[in-house]
């Protein structure tokens, strides 16, 4: 797939489902945008028109000191 080119189709739908469960099994969507050469927002939109549950953002949770 070339990079920025336009995915319509059947190809959007075969990518959707080949990005969806990549995502469901635990990938990252910027892992995922880069290794598909495309944009974190296009895999995120298309991630959301398949109406998976998005995860939300790692790291550490901060808490307040015990006062």
């Amino acid at each position: 797939m070339d990079k920025g080119k336009r995915i319509t189709g059947g190809a959007r739908e075969n990518l959707a489902a080949e990005l969806k469960t990549a995502y469901e099994n635990g990938a990252s969507i910027r892992a995922l945008a880069t290794a598909n050469g495309r944009s974190y927002g296009f895999v995120h939109r298309i991630l959301t028109e398949t109406g998976v549950a998005l995860r939300g953002r790692g790291g550490a949770m901060r808490t307040r000191p015990n006062a």
